[in-house]
């Protein structure tokens, strides 16, 4: 499923009570019936929300969705995002039946994967934009290592999730999921092996080779900036010495 458009609905709800909302599906419907005279081919496919995180309410907001859509996707979009990664996460949601049969069912909601793509024409327009608003000041050493830092954090807050979530399961409070561990078995049994000599040096001297690349890159480019600055002043000297030698003229004294 593919979304390519998405639609700003009014919606309220009471500070203090959350099970107080409002949301204006009358402005809804006639912005898709809008919609739909330009491209009949669109569907309603589900809503957004700016969280950061699922609210009390959204179970029932999404309720008043299967109006419009057998199965809507709730995506819940974190505007000031602080980790490394796609700002978004999906969810659907699907009947849980306790294991108590004395419990009554309800509805919960269940991550999906979900990922921000673009067509191939935007990709090129972005690029296109991209290199007119790079910046020149910024070396090429400081730009890959604040990379490398981003990536670092990323994978950092991944483990930690994971961490979290095999403690909720060790102390009970968050049922098993196999097919969770099942992704992390795979994960650890594709881990390389860098207990072997061979391998940690090859990774040391490969390193090191890219490292002396980068410092050797950096300490000419600077050479090189230092040099054009040197030459730009002597050339404005040779101009202040060229202004300097011109005769002064001195405009004519009409007597009377």
């Amino acid at each position: 499923m593919r979304g390519n458009r998405v639609i700003s609905v009014p919606f309220e709800e009471d500070d203090k009570d959350p099970s107080i909302w409002f949301l204006d599906h009358n402005y809804h419907e006639s912005m898709f019936s809008m919609f739909k005279r330009i491209n009949a081919k669109e569907h309603v496919v589900g809503w957004y929300s700016t969280g950061p995180k699922l609210r009390e309410n959204d179970l029932e907001v999404h309720r008043l969705f299967h109006n419009y859509v057998p199965n809507p996707v709730l995506v819940i979009i974190d505007v000031q995002p602080k980790e490394m990664g796609i700002p978004t996460k999906a969810y659907y949601d699907v009947e849980e039946v306790k294991e108590n049969a004395t419990q009554k069912s309800q509805k919960v909601f269940v991550h999906v994967p979900s990922e921000i793509a673009a067509h191939e024409v935007e990709e090129i327009g972005v690029e296109h934009l991209l290199r007119d608003v790079k910046d020149t000041t910024i070396s090429t050493l400081a730009t890959e290592v604040a990379g490398k830092l981003t990536a670092l954090n990323g994978l950092d807050a991944r483990l930690r999730e994971i961490r979290g979530y095999l403690d909720l399961v060790i102390d009970g409070k968050v049922p098993l999921n196999h097919e969770i561990l099942y992704h992390l078995q795979d994960v650890f049994n594709l881990l390389p092996n860098l207990n072997v000599a061979e391998l940690i040096k090859a990774f040391a001297v490969k390193t090191n080779d890219m490292m002396l690349v980068l410092y050797l890159s950096s300490l000419i480019r600077s050479v090189i900036a230092l040099h054009n600055l040197i030459n730009n002043k002597m050339l404005n000297k040779e101009h202040e010495k060229a202004e300097d030698a011109k005769p002064a003229t001195v405009p004519p004294v009409s007597g009377s």
